[in-house]
């Protein structure tokens, strides 16, 4: 059976500063972003209903998460991103969200309308 992928997008506006930049780098200094990330899930279709999965379900796990630990939170005090580079947002959702979604294999995070990351989790294998 062939393999589908869906995607789900996901918003978040936050203050951060990269302390480990240079002095005098402008990412040194608090800033903020409109963040918007974009969940990547890849598997086989259910039979019965049709779908991969539910967009409902993958809701039902990120926006708990981005209301408690990121919208409108200086992302420096969550821990884990003390140093919260584009990097290491991709790996904290990564390793927030991969056990509730285990079809996902990949995540993009836009910090800017033209500057983003994409991050496929540890030692995947390609499909």
């Amino acid at each position: 059976m062939e393999e589908i992928e869906l995607t789900k997008e996901f918003r978040f506006d936050a203050a951060h500063f990269l302390p480990n930049v240079p002095e005098g780098h402008k990412c040194r200094r608090m800033h903020g972003h409109s963040f918007r990330f974009k969940l990547h899930l890849k598997g086989r279709l259910d039979p019965h209903t049709g779908w991969l999965m539910d967009f409902a379900e993958v809701s039902k796990y990120v926006k708990p998460l981005v209301e408690k630990y990121l919208d409108h939170y200086l992302l420096n005090d969550i821990e884990g991103l003390e140093n919260p580079t584009s990097e290491q947002i991709c790996i904290w959702l990564w390793n927030k969200l991969r056990p509730q979604l285990p079809l996902l294999y990949k995540i993009t995070l836009h910090e800017t309308c033209t500057s983003a990351c994409i991050y496929s989790g540890p030692n995947l294998e390609p499909a």
